[in-house]
């Protein structure tokens, strides 16, 4: 009898394990076909479903996770996606969720490497509608984060300050010496804060998150010395890609100028399939550290998709899985946490900065672009409508304004 229970006992663990991995499979496929906007409005897309709908962390836990995020090199959004995935479902559930959030838009890009070469979408009125939706998508998580991360004159000060630092000062490792910066005035004025908050359930050791980070370094540093006697292109690819995602900060279109350097001058892509990639990138959902694969997939083939994108998303995987084990305990050490305050302050700020540039500078450009902005940011707050029915209407709002 016994035996029988924990069989049964076994087997509802298994069950279990198993629905949260489908779980976060399901909930980061809808987020990698629908969260356009770059890496900024998909921290709005991953807080209105994984933290207001779904609930699977706090908003205190979220905004360190973030801010960890930021101060790792790499795709910052994919990085919190693999972080919270770890959380809801272990060290598996981390690498579902960079699936399901990423093999959409890798997807679509090797068929536009394949198929739409040359072909210039930049200026169309749908993927100008997109551009739209993600200013709605990024003022709703600046108002949401704000109203719980800046309650008190001190952090909107500091949310202010380090917006308009971010805004004046462009400089590579600009928002790395920001949150720097918040981190030192927060311990300052917050160290006395008692800690207080659950502890997220990291179900990795730290064994291994130590040889995730040694790999880490280990990689940067032999590749470069190895390229010069292994002849392979696949080999090539994975050193340029490895390195462009290892040393890029702040993501997104940061690693633009980085992959162009790589892949241009040794003539693997010409510099006008560079630029048209770039367009059919911002057409597509997902991160933009996906442009590896349109890249990988016009220098080699489907393999050279399949190792480019390995490549430039494998140091974010080292990096956050090798500083998650040792997260709760900084999080939860008072000086730690007056740290993290000021730093969720500067968090909320820089969103408040990238929602004007580059998204407003960029997305509205007349009365009309204000008018849709407004009205899908009133259905997406007000109305509560999920984010796919925004995504298409700002698509066909965009589609509609060039006739007018």
């Amino acid at each position: 009898m016994e035996v029988k229970r924990q069989r049964s006992a076994e087997a509802g663990r298994t069950r279990g394990k198993g629905a949260d991995l489908l779980e976060v499979l399901g909930v980061s496929l809808k987020l990698g076909l629908t969260s356009f906007g770059g890496p900024i409005a998909h921290l709005g897309y991953f807080h209105n479903e994984y933290i207001r709908r779904r609930k699977w962390m706090d908003e205190r836990s979220y905004a360190d996770l973030v801010a960890l995020c930021q101060f790792l090199p790499g795709p910052a959004s994919s990085q919190v996606g693999i972080g919270i995935g770890v959380v809801r479902a272990g060290l598996l559930g981390g690498i579902i969720a960079w699936l399901g959030f990423t093999l959409p838009s890798v997807i679509a890009l090797v068929a536009f490497a394949f198929l739409l070469q040359g072909f210039d979408i930049s200026g169309a009125g749908w993927i100008h509608g997109l551009k739209i939706v993600a200013v709605a998508i990024v003022a709703q998580a600046v108002l949401g984060m704000g109203q719980k991360l800046t309650p008190d004159r001190g952090r909107v000060t500091i949310a202010v300050m380090a917006a308009a630092i971010a805004l004046s000062w462009h400089a590579a490792y600009g928002q790395i010496l920001i949150l720097a910066a918040a981190g030192v005035i927060g311990l300052a004025i917050y160290r006395t804060k008692p800690a207080k908050g659950p502890d997220l359930p990291i179900a990795i050791g730290r064994p291994v998150a130590v040889f995730c980070l040694a790999l880490f370094f280990l990689l940067l540093i032999l590749l470069p010395l190895l390229r010069t006697s292994v002849e392979a292109r696949g080999f090539a690819i994975f050193d340029s890609f490895y390195r462009s995602g290892s040393l890029v900060f702040g993501g997104g279109h940061v690693v633009l100028p980085l992959l162009e350097r790589e892949v241009v001058p040794t003539g693997w892509v010409s510099r006008e399939d560079f630029l048209a990639g770039y367009g059919a990138t911002q057409a597509v959902p997902g991160p933009l550290f996906t442009f590896a694969g349109y890249l990988g997939a016009m220098t080699s083939g489907i393999w050279g998709a399949v190792i480019a994108t390995a490549g430039i998303f494998l140091p974010a995987f080292l990096l956050v899985i090798g500083a998650l084990p040792f997260w709760n305990g900084w999080r939860n050490n008072p000086k730690v946490q007056g740290a993290l305050t000021g730093i969720n302050a500067a968090v909320v700020g820089i969103l408040l900065a990238a929602l004007y540039d580059p998204l407003w500078t960029t997305a509205i450009l007349k009365p009309l672009d204000f008018a849709l902005a407004a009205i899908l940011f009133v259905m997406l707050f007000f109305w509560k409508l999920p984010p796919w029915v925004i995504v298409l209407a700002g698509a066909a709002g965009g589609m509609l304004m060039e006739f007018m």
